[in-house]
């Protein structure tokens, strides 16, 4: 294996690759083309990536398990299941994307996971992790009832697999005797040790046919002499349990292999093409490592998880660009999941009841300092959302005050517990939802285009939407002190620039703020979309409001913004369709207000992936698009 240390800042030579436009002829390679060809992906995809920015170490480590796997499997015939998409970088290089890989995760480019249309070799699409031994055991029940002679193949990653829907697959998998391999891609030791050369000669034994043949007629022969079956089955047990953590998988109804090395090239092949002829669910061990090949991300996995693209240096220098904070007495913007960090922190030491959880989204949400500060009072629960919600909800009903940090697209697969759990029962748990409305580049899996309209029908809850960084602490401190179910949902990057109080004074719920008196319009702007909304508003001279607050809202401004005004425009990071602007229409109805009303927001659609400037250019709510919306209303 050829090791690197700096990512290539020119196209690196790649001849072999160069003749692959898809995985088929990997199956004529010798074992040196095919150690060769994984050297070559490797170079590319440190190259590609530094091109392009976007997920970098899953990818790094499973180039020869890539390679492997469309050697062993006849793709696309034989269905290759990915779980999230960050490790399917090498996958997309292999099935004819090579070039496309320069613009990956760019407007009008390759989509940062894999995707159904954009490749017949993409099986699945991916975005939020565990779902691919449920869709894969689905596509093997499928084959199996339309006579089809195919395999399917599941490849999940160590942190996927602590998902209790992963569980809920293999357990059904092992009750229907599926024809499916699952591979877990173990990375981080979750699961166990490598144990090194007794298990790769085991995984050797027990996929040979030999074995396999001996296996099936002993089990004819024994089953006519009783208990000598399940003698056998027990002895064949604890033999691999001595060696491989094979008990959990083998009783939920899996043949267990490894764990072996899956940088191996040459015994990957050889295990792959074992297992693939053996009926029944395959379970496949592999040990890689995150960022194998490129030193700096192996010594760094968390750090160079995903990278932005290397920018190459000009000809020419080109003139400084203005400082974003040219002025000195002025805050330097800081990112909204920092606000939230140093808020919790604040919050815990002044309130020793305060708890914070995260499902496996330390670093994202900034809870860093926290877990390091008040490490008895941190709970990473790992990918379990939905396990997270009610975790929060059982500290609540002990007098604790949970905090929970999880982004708005991941929380959507907690919402049965937020519902049951937390709102029905009116327990005080405090949502940080962060990544609200258009994250950028990765795309309509990632985006918090629904959290308005999946919160605001629950009954009881507060949703508070900050348009700045003082607002957001503000409000974390309200909603902390709410006494029932409360939401502050904030945007991914750093806000305008304001400066954040020390104290933790909370935010009056249900009250906005009137920015500008205009004349004729009423701009109603929840959280992100204020800044658009204040450059619209002195444009058209209209009235402009900062809502803060989806629900409650403020019944008073509206109702007077109404009375005094011929058109509201609703603003919102958030799909139309039940969102803020459809409280607004609500409360108006109720109150028996006649006035034209135009709601704004994100539409009716899956919004792809781009910069988020680029995403809300498309979408109709830069300044530019806003404004051209509320004159074609006009006439």
């Amino acid at each position: 294996m050829k090791l690197f240390d700096e990512i290539p800042a020119e196209r690196p030579a790649t001849p072999l690759l160069d003749t692959l436009d898809t995985p088929a002829a990997l199956h004529a390679m010798s074992a040196s083309q095919l150690a060769q060809l994984a050297d070559e992906l490797r170079a590319y995809l440190l190259y590609s990536v530094g091109v392009s920015g976007g997920h970098f170490g899953a990818g790094l480590g499973v180039v020869e398990l890539t390679v492997a796997l469309h050697q062993a499997l006849d793709t696309p015939h034989d269905r290759l299941v990915w779980d999230v998409g960050h490790q399917a970088y090498p996958h997309k290089i292999l099935t004819g994307r090579r070039e496309e890989m320069l613009g990956i995760r760019q407007h009008g480019g390759l989509a940062a996971f894999p995707r159904r249309a954009e490749s017949e070799f993409d099986t699945f699409g991916v975005g939020h992790s565990s779902t691919s031994i449920s869709a894969a055991l689905g596509m093997a029940l499928a084959a199996r009832a339309q006579g089809e002679d195919r395999r399917v193949c599941a490849v999940i990653g160590d942190g996927a697999l602590t998902a209790g829907m992963a569980f809920e697959a293999l357990a059904h998998a092992g009750h229907v005797d599926a024809n499916l391999l699952v591979v877990l891609n173990d990375n981080e030791m979750s699961i166990s040790e490598n144990v090194g050369g007794m298990a790769s000669y085991l995984a050797k034994i027990l996929t040979s046919k030999p074995y396999t043949m001996m296996r099936e007629n002993s089990k004819r022969v024994l089953s006519h002499l009783p208990g000598a079956l399940e003698l056998a089955r027990r002895t064949e047990e604890h033999m691999k349990g001595m060696v491989s953590p094979a008990t959990l998988f083998e009783e939920m109804g899996f043949n267990y292999i490894g764990p072996i090395d899956g940088h191996d090239l040459p015994q990957l092949i050889q295990t792959l093409h074992g297992m693939r002829d053996l009926d029944g669910p395959q379970f496949l061990h592999v040990k890689t490592r995150k960022g194998r090949g490129f030193e700096p991300a192996e010594a760094d996995p968390i750090g160079y998880h995903a990278i932005t693209k290397l920018e190459k240096p000009s000809v020419t220098p080109a003139a400084a660009p203005p400082p974003l904070n040219d002025d000195p007495a002025r805050p330097k913007p800081r990112k909204y999941c920092n606000v939230f960090g140093d808020w919790l922190c604040d919050m815990a030491a002044a309130d020793e009841r305060l708890l914070g959880i995260t499902p496996a989204m330390r670093e994202g949400s900034d809870l860093v300092r926290f877990s390091k500060e008040y490490p008895e009072r941190y709970f990473d629960v790992a990918i379990a959302e939905q396990h997270a919600v009610t975790l929060s909800a059982g500290m609540a009903c002990e007098g604790s005050k949970p905090v929970l940090a999880i982004y708005s697209t991941f929380l959507q697969r907690g919402y049965d517990q937020l519902i049951h759990d937390v709102a029905v029962q009116e327990l005080d748990v405090t949502f940080a939802i962060d990544r609200a409305g258009l994250v950028g580049e990765d795309g309509p899996t990632h985006h918090g285009a629904m959290d308005l309209s999946f919160l605001r029908c629950v009954p009881g809850m507060v949703i508070l939407a900050p348009s700045n960084e003082a607002e957001c602490r503000a409000m974390l401190s309200a909603a902390y002190h709410h006494p029932g179910p409360a939401a502050v949902r904030y945007p991914r990057g750093t806000g305008p620039g304001v400066e954040i109080p020390a104290h933790l004074k909370p935010m009056e719920i249900g009250k906005a703020e009137m920015r500008r008196q205009g004349h004729g319009i009423a701009l109603l702007a929840f959280g992100s979309l204020n800044g658009a909304a204040a450059e619209v508003a002195e444009r058209l001279d209209a009235t402009h409001f900062n809502m803060r607050s989806v629900k409650p809202l403020d019944r008073e401004a509206v109702l007077a913004a109404a009375r005094y005004h011929d058109l509201l425009v609703t603003l919102e990071e958030n799909v139309v369709a039940g969102g803020a602007g459809s409280a607004v229409n609500e409360l108006l109805a109720e109150a028996g207000e006649s006035v034209a009303v135009l709601n704004l927001g994100l539409p009716d659609a899956f919004v792809e992936h781009g910069t988020p400037a680029e995403l809300l250019t498309d979408c109709g709510l830069d300044v530019a698009g806003i404004e051209a919306s509320i004159l074609a209303r006009l006439g």
